[in-house]
């Protein structure tokens, strides 16, 4: 389960930056994380939970928005964007074409925090 270090990497990243900037707690973590990234939303909250206790976001809430795949066909030029429930992609939705350039849905990155 990857999303234990991943969880770990996120509050070590936003707990150094809270320091730096003289903050006492975090509230709330925010994230960006792309369907195609590999990383199980459930497991990474579960693991958030985990690994926050005894630190400065003992009482923070890890928020988690979605990002569908997405992308552009080389051949038709059209964009596309893949329903919720998908996240993987072979060829374009208008032309059947397999030359396509996935350019979102891969990402994981922290937005913003709230702390106090």
């Amino acid at each position: 389960m990857h999303e234990a270090s991943i969880a770990m990497s996120i509050l070590d990243t936003v707990i150094s930056q809270c320091r730096r900037e003289g903050y006492q707690s975090i509230g709330a973590v925010r994230l960006r994380i792309g369907k195609a990234a590999g990383i199980l939303p459930e497991a990474l909250s579960f693991a958030f939970d985990c690994a926050k206790a005894g630190t400065i976001a003992a009482g923070a809430e890890l928020v988690i928005d979605h990002v569908p795949v997405g992308g552009s066909c080389n051949d038709c030029g059209r964009a596309f964007e893949l329903s919720e429930d998908r996240w993987f992609v072979f060829c374009c939705p208008a032309c059947n074409s397999s030359s396509i350039r996935v350019e979102q849905g891969q990402e994981m990155q922290i937005v913003d925090m709230d702390v106090e």
